[in-house]
């Protein structure tokens, strides 16, 4: 009886480790969103301070490319929800 209650302790201990492993893969997902927007904006802006007259081309094309990166940024985090809670 007692190797019972070791073994259901040992899997109450896995089930936070997973956890605590789904809370990281959700901030290295955001870390990871947020510094690749970071870096279209920076390059934009740079872009746009050497030649004003392709701003629009380039304001466009960086938001198309955030929205990419937070389009994959949600999955990440719906895939991470899953693990948790399914």
């Amino acid at each position: 009886m007692d190797l019972m209650f070791v073994l259901l302790d040992t899997v109450d201990v896995a089930h936070e480790w997973m956890k605590m492993g789904a809370a990281l893969t959700a901030v290295i997902a955001v870390f990871g969103a947020a510094y690749g927007i970071s870096a279209i904006a920076r390059s934009a802006i740079d872009n746009i301070a050497r030649q004003p007259e392709a701003g629009n081309d380039l304001r466009s094309s960086m938001v198309v490319a955030a929205a990419l990166i937070e389009g994959i940024t949600f999955f990440a985090l719906v895939i991470v929800l899953l693990t948790l809670f399914v």
